[in-house]
């Protein structure tokens, strides 16, 4: 009488082949996480260039938006530029919106700042010079920032009527974020 036994469990050639096959799968699931913790702080450079954006785009839709300089005594009250003080009208007789009224507006003076929507036209911020709205620069060096303002027309509404404000936010890496939005006029008022 013979009885054979069969052998439970594995073979030591069978353990090394599984141990090597894990080894090779483990090795590339750590070769892709480390590239993506590499490159994980794009996220935040564009998050960050997105939040400049907001807040940029959410300062000047907050303005004023008036005919009138809000400074000029008939701002209140004009229904057209024709209304306002002799170059005091916000699209300067009809030209570009591209520089504030009066031209010695700025946006971090004390004395004399940007107070309409229009004044932001073409204003910009050099790479490391991003401030906040009373000068302060916030620490957010390669990051550059710019406005630019152009009648927008809407359906139903005259030209002059409706502004298209864009911001454009670019950080370290080079890739622009941009943010649109339209201001309108609420005649006579802002």
């Amino acid at each position: 009488m013979c009885t054979r036994h069969r052998q439970l469990g594995i073979s030591l050639i069978e353990l090394i082949m599984f141990i090597v096959i894990v080894s090779v799968a483990v090795a590339g699931i750590l070769l892709v996480l480390n590239v993506t913790t590499k490159s994980s702080a794009d996220p935040l450079v564009h998050k960050q260039a997105l939040a400049i954006a907001e807040s940029l785009l959410e300062e000047v839709e907050l303005m004023p938006f008036t005919f009138c300089d809000p400074n000029d005594p008939n701002a209140a009250s004009a229904v057209s530029a024709a209304d306002c003080s002799p170059g005091m009208d916000e699209n300067k007789g009809g030209a570009a919106l591209t520089s504030p009224t009066p031209g010695t507006e700025t946006r971090y003076s004390s004395t004399d700042p940007f107070d309409n929507v229009a004044d932001y036209g073409n204003f910009s911020m050099p790479a490391g010079a991003i401030m906040d709205i009373t000068g302060n620069n916030i620490g957010l060096a390669g990051y550059s920032a710019g406005i630019a303002i152009n009648r927008g027309a809407l359906a139903g509404l005259p030209a002059d009527a409706a502004l298209l404000i864009t911001v454009t936010v670019t950080g370290p890496d080079n890739l622009p974020v941009v943010l649109e939005g339209i201001r309108t006029r609420y005649s006579p008022n802002p």
